[in-house]
């Protein structure tokens, strides 16, 4: 018996959600992709689970980080042709995989409705142990058991129907960024001044980094030899889960 020809991410959908630890999570590794979803007419929505107080490399007081860095996530997603970024307003560094945390993401993707979720990978990869930070690997973990089975179940979490009037939704298929096992890359080279304008968005973050966009570069350049794409191509890499 021949076995069955993997499954092909969808070709076109009309909504994303991407949910993320931090602000400059999606930039990243994402912005790129997002990018190109974007100008195919794609609407997509960003979900922020913390404010990224906690992060910076200088004095700035701890109380203005997080509006600083909610400001810089919505000019970074205006560079990519999103609107629409909600934050979730967890603490930053502290997150746990929590009842709570299922049921605001859940109401979420409820809320947007989208059939494919964006986020980052819950498994731990150790060649690059940086990518794998826990408030990260909480987010994906969180994510997936939100997609499945909260989200789609009528009964999980009645109170999003009953207070909130949120029916039920199935998400088609999930992406994970950072993960160590990414089956499917995006060819992001004709978009890529638009991630490097998304990335430069986050001054808190960056603007000590000396020749970020050569870092990048580098990186995404690395990603599209390994998926086999032609010289001189740069690609964002992700693991597809179909969830549908």
């Amino acid at each position: 018996m021949t076995a069955p020809a993997p499954r092909k991410p969808a070709e076109h959908v009309e909504r994303v959600l991407c949910v993320l630890a931090h602000p400059d999570d999606v930039d990243f590794g994402s912005a790129g992709t997002v990018a190109t979803w974007t100008a195919a007419g794609t609407e997509v929505t960003y979900c922020i689970v913390t404010d990224g107080d906690a992060g910076g490399f200088d004095e700035t007081p701890r109380e203005r980080m997080g509006p600083l860095r909610r400001d810089e996530q919505r000019a970074a997603a205006a560079a990519v042709g999103v609107t629409d970024v909600r934050f979730l307003g967890y603490p930053d560094g502290r997150l746990e995989l929590t009842l709570d945390l299922r049921r605001d993401i859940s109401r979420v993707i409820r809320q947007v409705r989208p059939q494919r979720v964006l986020t980052s990978s819950p498994e731990r990869w150790y060649e690059r142990v940086g990518a794998s930070h826990p408030d990260h690997m909480t987010v994906g973990e969180s994510t997936l058991r939100a997609v499945y089975p909260d989200a789609r179940n009528p009964f999980a979490f009645p109170e999003l129907l009953a207070d909130d009037g949120l029916e039920a939704w199935t998400v088609d298929e999930v992406w994970l960024g950072a993960s160590p096992r990414a089956d499917h890359a995006v060819d992001v080279t004709d978009v890529v001044e638009l991630k490097f304008a998304a990335l430069k968005s986050h001054v808190t973050q960056v603007s000590h980094v000396e020749d970020l966009e050569a870092f990048v570069t580098g990186w995404m350049a690395q990603t599209a030899r390994r998926f086999g794409l032609p010289d001189g191509r740069l690609a964002e890499a992700f693991h597809v889960v179909h969830t549908a």
